[in-house]
């Protein structure tokens, strides 16, 4: 379908909520959204002007044909969406980690002495299932770590099958386990019990287990049974230790969840730490392949639904850097499926917006750390080409400035930079030869005339696929009109500074203004090929302003040709120090007739005085 086409059946959709379901030509589901209002969210996708961001115009141009399923709520539209997601797994949505990441907790309550496994997705088998939970190691330890707690049996003995067949293994004897192997050891129904309370543990209860505990241990007191009490106090210590560990059992235990967002150039993150009486129990966080166009209220709405929807618990609090669009329909809906009250909040001020801002920073800091500067660079790459509109991604980028000191010394810089880096082998210097007076312009043209008629012929690299100009709108000009004078065609953009002579903004030889400081890694790197080729300009003007100071001190001494000079330079270091020596110290250097002849170039007066002893 044409992009009409696609708008025309968008504005024929009823102003009802559900969702929609975009498709490429060969039928594969690239996007899934939901919509309060079908017809007004839909439509906006395929009207010009729109101002979608760069993903999202991708996914348009993508799209061949959409579905759409319309439903009664914005809870069905958020539940039906989310589902979709998981089952087409689409690209351009944003995604958190498949079923393998998020493990579920299996519980066979038919067996006689059921035990956990861990398992990729609930079925319809008579079990129970909890979760889904964070990485497999992760809750695999936890599980390991509740078993603990309750002394319950970890290895692979079948039960009631090997009671008694061998002896106790090592956690028994280190108090890990109560040895339910042991033929006088705990019996099925203390077994049960305790699987219960670790199933309590699993749905969230930690205080109502602990608390349990406790009536049991102060029952086992009254009666004396001291043993049996003291079994339970250890029961209980362990309990309290494990709500405290920084394990996935943490998001269960949870009476609050702080997110946090990071949105970087070449990926966004989000950050999730649970939080318990103001303790930290654990953190998650998820990174995904999308970059800085996504806004904090997107991620938000993709990552929350997909996150919290298939969970069994749910926290009573949920604290975000901002508010997202249906926040306070999500919050109904986990309310309604938690059997408690869930509230979410964008605190502004105090502790807790301080725990939002940590969550944050560990996003940042997870995304910083997966990036690699390659993939960085890349990204930057590509962003300045749709900025400036490019034909190709920039990977070689030549850099020109200019510098001189009145009408002496005119040179300029040739820098160049590969995927963002400078290479320093195909740096050039020119000497502005044509010029009797200072023109900025003119000394451009003729630079760049010169290197296009180099070409590649050996002595100079590769032509690059972006000319940088250090200047405004008049040097671009230069550099077009150095370009047509060549028959070379290769995109131009002018470095603009503003007053304090800092980087602000690109131009184009059309004259049209690109801004660079709201894109701070296209800033970056611009600056930095700024600075470059500045430096290397002036490093290159005041080295041969030094060498006219030297050739016009030592130039048409008598008997001083160009060895003898670099002869007086290597052994005095600076002409000033060669205009202090004394007659004995040239002499050590030159022929005689020639260290007097030098003497007298900076000593006139005194020549006849001093000749005599030469």
């Amino acid at each position: 379908m044409t992009k009409q086409e696609l708008l025309q059946k968008a504005d024929s959709l009823p102003l009802s909520p559900g969702v929609y379901i975009m498709m490429d030509k060969t039928g594969l589901v690239i996007y899934v959204g939901k919509a309060k209002k079908l017809k007004n969210r839909v439509s906006q996708y395929f009207q010009s002007g729109s101002g979608h961001n760069e993903k999202t115009r991708m996914m348009v141009s993508q799209v061949d044909h959409f579905d759409t399923i319309v439903v009664r709520t914005e809870f069905e539209a958020l539940i039906l969406e989310n589902s979709l997601i998981k089952r087409h797994q689409p690209r351009y949505n944003i995604l958190l980690k498949d079923d393998k990441g998020y493990p579920f907790v299996r519980l066979n309550d038919k067996a006689p002495y059921p035990r956990f496994t861990l398992v990729n997705k609930p079925r319809e088998d008579g079990a129970s299932y909890f979760g889904p939970f964070g990485g497999r190691h992760e809750t695999r330890t936890a599980l390991q770590a509740v078993c603990a707690a309750l002394k319950l049996p970890t290895c692979n003995r079948q039960f009631p099958r090997d009671i008694g067949k061998e002896r106790p293994c090592l956690n028994h004897h280190i108090g890990k386990c109560d040895g339910f192997c042991r033929p006088d050891g705990p019996d099925g129904v203390e077994y049960r019990k305790r699987m219960a309370q670790a199933v309590e543990l699993l749905d969230g209860k930690l205080r109502q287990v602990t608390a349990g505990l406790r009536q049991e241990m102060e029952a086992a007191a009254e009666a004396l049974e001291f043993e049996k009490a003291a079994d339970l106090r250890d029961r209980i210590q362990a309990l309290q230790v494990l709500g405290k560990q920084q394990q996935v059992i943490a998001g269960v235990c949870a009476d609050t969840d702080v997110w946090g967002v990071y949105t970087g150039p070449v990926r966004c993150g989000a950050a999730v730490l649970h939080i318990e009486n103001g303790d930290l129990l654990g953190r998650q966080t998820e990174i995904f392949p999308t970059a800085a166009e996504e806004s904090v209220p997107e991620v938000l709405a993709a990552v929350l639904s997909q996150y919290y929807l298939d969970k069994a618990v749910l926290p009573r609090e949920i604290l975000l850097p901002c508010l997202f669009d249906g926040s306070d329909t999500f919050a109904a809906l986990l309310t309604g499926q938690a059997g408690h009250k869930v509230t979410i909040k964008a605190p502004q001020r105090g502790e807790r917006s301080q725990l939002v801002e940590l969550a944050s920073q560990n996003a940042k800091e997870e995304v910083e750390r997966i990036t690699t500067e390659s993939e960085r660079v890349s990204r930057t790459l590509t962003d300045l080409q749709a900025l400036a509109q490019l034909p190709a991604v920039p990977h070689r980028m030549e850099s020109y400035d200019i510098s001189n000191l009145g009408s002496d010394d005119m040179v300029a810089s040739m820098v160049v930079f590969v995927d963002g880096k400078p290479l320093k082998r195909d740096y050039r210097k020119f000497t502005v030869k044509t010029l009797t007076a200072p023109d900025d312009y003119a000394a451009m043209q003729e630079v760049l005339e010169r290197r296009f008629a180099h070409g590649e012929d050996g002595k100079f690299p590769p032509l690059p696929d972006l000319l940088l100009i250090d200047g405004g709108l008049g040097h671009a000009h230069a550099a077009l009109a150095a370009e047509q004078a060549a028959g070379v065609t290769i995109p131009i953009l002018g470095m603009v500074k503003d007053d304090r002579h800092r980087t602000r903004a690109l131009v184009t030889v059309d004259g049209d203004e690109l801004g660079i400081q709201q894109s701070p890694h296209i800033f970056t790197l611009i600056g930095r090929v700024q600075e470059e080729v500045h430096r290397f300009a002036i490093t290159f003007q005041r080295e041969k302003h030094r060498k006219r100071t030297y050739r016009s001190k030592l130039d048409g001494i008598p008997g001083v040709g160009e060895a003898r000079k670099q002869a007086l330079l290597k052994r005095f270091g600076t002409v000033k120090a060669v205009e202090a020596a004394s007659p004995e110290d040239l002499r050590k250097v030159l022929p005689a007739p020639a260290a007097q002849a030098v003497y007298e170039r900076f000593h006139p007066k005194n020549s006849d005085e001093k000749g005599t002893s030469m």
